[in-house]
């Protein structure tokens, strides 16, 4: 019991962060499953982050209060996000993510009544990591059904090729929307856990170094499929840690090194469904082959 106890105290933290940063790589994933490349999930954490903050500090709610409303807070922001950004060519759309980003953060600066301004927002109410991880148990168990359902298959579908989900009777625009919502509910979830780890928010709380971390998770875990982001934001979170208890000297050289090698030898990312499918007949093939020998 003393080993576990020992091991928490080290490694807790990175164990909490890696479960927050889910969240934003999994918002991020939720619009990249369907070939819309968007950092908004940076604006919807920030949404659901203030939102929650707000609630628990001047309304005196609980945390089963404020977590939803963080979701629906999200949910909102995406859909009036969606509503503009799908007009736009996907590259506009990313350029026009990263200036709604910034805008974020200059809106979060010039408004201290609803973020703190300048001197920040202490947030007076902690969650525990089990809560957390009851929490994206049950976002992983939505995203798992998501990927089973017609959706997933129309959200796969549109991702190859708009034109050609067209012609199968799929409404792309209506796909898109509706993971750009998707996106929003998860986004304002990771911005309250993040709100209720932290206990302290700042304009720079949402902003590039979210984006960053949200990308780099969803490609080292991989893009097509919904257990991707959630190992790419354990590797992603635990990296640093375990290259500077390795190579404290070189930390970030090394950090950098380890994202390229997982770049370029696992370009689909560590989950990729199609080499496991091609594994599968791989195996299937040979033991038919056996059998005709035999």
């Amino acid at each position: 019991m003393e080993t576990l106890l020992d091991l928490w105290a080290a490694y807790g933290s990175t164990v909490v962060f890696s479960i927050v940063n889910a969240f934003f790589a999994l918002s991020t994933y939720a619009v990249l499953s369907t070939g819309v490349l968007s950092f908004t999930t940076v604006v919807f954490a920030a949404v659901g982050g203030f939102l929650s903050a707000q609630m628990v500090g001047h309304l005196a709610v609980s945390l089963y209060v404020a977590f939803p409303a963080a979701a629906l807070g999200g949910g909102l922001a995406a859909a009036l996000v969606a509503a503009a950004f799908l007009k736009l060519e996907s590259h506009w759309m990313a350029l026009a993510s990263l200036a709604l980003v910034l805008i974020t953060r200059v809106v979060a600066l010039n408004a201290p009544v609803l973020t703190g301004g300048v001197n920040g927002l202490i947030v007076p109410m902690r969650v525990e990591p089990l809560d957390l991880a009851i929490l994206l148990a049950i976002v992983a168990f939505v995203f798992y059904r998501l990927y089973n359902s017609w959706y997933g298959l129309a959200s796969r579908a549109v991702r190859e090729d708009p034109a050609v989900a067209s012609t199968m009777g799929i409404a792309p625009r209506r796909i898109q929307f509706i993971a750009f919502v998707i996106s929003g509910i998860v986004g304002g979830l990771g911005g309250a856990a993040l709100a209720f780890t932290l206990q302290f928010l700042s304009p720079e709380t949402y902003f590039i170094s979210i984006a960053f971390t949200m990308l780099a998770s969803t490609v080292l875990g991989g893009s097509f499929h919904w257990l991707g982001p959630i190992i790419g934001a354990l590797v992603f979170t635990a990296l640093p840690m375990t290259m500077q208890a390795f190579l404290p000297q070189i930390e970030d050289v090394a950090k950098g090194v380890a994202l390229l090698l997982i770049m370029i030898f696992l370009p689909r990312g560590l989950i990729d469904p199609r080499a496991i499918r091609l594994k599968r007949a791989a195996k299937r093939r040979q033991a038919q082959e056996s059998t005709v020998h035999a």
